[in-house]
């Protein structure tokens, strides 16, 4: 069993990598992992391209939803993107919130600071900043968002407590948060867990939804919906691996399997600037 600094270094040096390999590279190695089949398995990425804001450069395929379809940014908001890796997210945000508003994007990893950065210089944005630090200890005051992004990152993150602390932390008294990440629903069957994070580095550090929701309820957040939620389809080449014919059929029919969900949650309007029982004021 990895520690939480072991899997902090192992996601570092990962995403690293991740940040000098094109779009096409990443969605087709696993959510960015090296090592798969010849098997497309780019199933946990949704299609901005569409969106206003949208910036080629800066979308590397790796997230598992739109945040920002739920997330009711307004102009004129400050909007903070959690590992906001090569700043797909936060130009995104940028075009809701306007020139009067402001996004921050915060990774852990320098090359995905760096990329993030090159990207906002090539659209001339002097109100999209991208700073280095770690979920659980945010380089952001206090009270400072109006709302709070991440896609698909959280589950990556080993404390998840401390990190919708540190979400409620720096939201505004009657702020709000829409997050996409992958979640896990009912007991897979033994080896596929671990055979997934192998063809999904997303799948990684995903825990049961019910514990996810009640992290954040325990967080102090208010109004918790589940904006969005999707299966995401194990090829049966893995299943095979694991279960019978019959067996994948019954594991299709059920309701157990790995989720993308996107998940809002306010701060209440009256509120102190940490999470209940966090001790960080």
């Amino acid at each position: 069993m990895k520690n939480a600094e072991d899997l902090k270094k192992i996601v570092k040096e990962k995403y690293g990598e991740i940040a000098l390999q094109s779009k096409e590279q990443n969605e087709a190695s696993c959510c960015g992992a090296t090592g798969c089949s010849t098997v497309d398995y780019a199933i946990f990425a949704d299609n901005y391209s569409e969106l206003e804001g949208y910036n080629a450069d800066a979308d590397l395929g790796l997230g598992c939803g739109v945040p920002t379809e739920f997330a009711q940014i307004k102009k004129g908001d400050t909007v903070v993107d959690l590992g906001s890796g090569a700043g797909n997210d936060c130009f995104v945000a940028r075009a809701l919130t306007g020139e009067t508003g402001k996004v921050i994007g915060v990774d852990m990893t320098e090359a995905m600071i760096a990329k993030a950065r090159v990207n906002a210089d090539k659209l001339s944005f002097n109100n999209v900043e991208f700073r280095q630090g770690e979920i659980e200890d945010l380089p952001i005051a206090a009270n400072r968002a109006d709302v709070v992004i991440s896609n698909c990152v959280l589950n990556l993150v080993p404390d998840k407590k401390k990190a919708f602390a540190e979400t409620y932390r720096v939201l505004k008294p009657g702020g709000h948060f829409s997050i996409s990440d992958v979640v896990l629903v009912g007991e897979l069957p033994k080896g596929l867990v671990q055979a997934s994070e192998m063809y999904a580095g997303c799948v990684s550090g995903a825990i049961q939804k019910e514990h996810y929701l009640q992290i954040i309820k325990k967080a102090g957040f208010e109004n918790i919906t589940v904006q969005k939620e999707k299966v995401v389809q194990v090829p049966d080449e893995i299943l095979r691996d694991y279960l019978t014919e019959d067996g994948i059929k019954q594991f299709r029919e059920s309701n157990t399997g790995i989720y993308s969900i996107t998940v809002y949650g306010d701060k209440p309007a009256e509120s102190n600037c940490c999470a209940p029982g966090s001790g960080c004021c």
